[in-house]
């Protein structure tokens, strides 16, 4: 390789399978958005649902702008910000670490570590759950419960997951209703305290996990009378326990994946 090669370091780390890419923000690009898709590209690039770009930030450890692997910016990623906390406890072992988001500052608490998997638990804040919302699709009505975790969700309760709820999530986001998209969750009940999820993203489509998605759902389902605080949220990536007392609070993993560089 030659010394005026151009290379941007990352760090990649997955909470429950939703994984990213963290970058310093010094190395972001006047067309951050065009480096985002290049970088998250799944076959060309190194492969990530997003990107958390790193910034200064004066009354927080860290401030975090998120993109989604098609460039388009979101409010915050729960599971984006459990993998800043664990890439920052890496580098400065610490009880706490704060993290300014596009919804405001969040406080991730350590609860446990182990080489590179860590476990944290976040304060999102206070949900705001709105009155059930219908959507007319191809197929006919579904009717779902509009929750904001900082950012847009919209929940829908199934007995089980059929095959099509991907294009069906996909024809909700495109409704007009949802003026800023809306991040997609189906989720079946299982007992009160469990409830399993499935995910589609704003940006991304398809989703392993979401941390927000698994507060939105929890939220919905306690909102409905489904559940009761605390709530297990199986997801194909994994497991998250969300809890609302006053306030929602999130605990699940983060591993740290691998660093490297990109070749602009």
């Amino acid at each position: 390789m030659t010394s005026s090669l151009a290379v941007v370091p990352f760090v990649k780390a997955s909470a429950c399978g939703n994984d990213f890419l963290i970058i310093d923000g010094e190395h972001a690009p006047s067309d951050i958005a065009a480096l985002t898709r290049r970088i998250c590209d799944r076959h060309d690039g190194v492969g990530a649902d997003g990107v958390e770009w790193l910034f200064p930030a004066k009354d927080a450890d860290i401030h975090a702008r998120l993109l989604n692997a098609d460039g388009s910016e979101a409010e915050i990623s729960g599971n984006g910000t459990r993998c800043i906390a664990a890439y920052l406890m890496s580098e400065n072992h610490r009880e706490k670490i704060t993290i300014l988001t596009g919804a405001g500052l969040k406080t991730c608490t350590l609860t446990s570590h182990k080489e590179t998997q860590f476990e944290f638990e976040i304060a999102m804040g206070q949900p705001q759950v709105s009155d059930e919302l219908s959507v007319r699709l191809a197929s006919g009505r579904v009717h779902g419960i509009p929750v904001s975790m900082g950012n847009p969700h919209f929940v829908v309760f199934v007995d089980d997951f059929v095959p099509v709820w991907q294009a069906e999530a996909a024809e909700i986001q495109r409704d007009r209703q949802f003026q800023h998209g809306v991040n997609v969750e189906f989720v079946a009940v299982k007992n009160v305290h469990e409830i399993e999820a499935r995910f589609f993203e704003r940006g991304v489509g398809v989703t392993k996990s979401s941390g927000t998605g698994s507060c939105a759902s929890a939220v919905a389902a306690i909102a409905a009378g489904k559940a009761q605080s605390p709530v297990r949220v199986h997801t194909p990536g994994g497991t998250q326990t969300v809890r609302w007392d006053q306030q929602v609070y999130i605990r699940g993993n983060a591993q740290l994946i691998c660093r490297g560089e990109f070749f602009v």
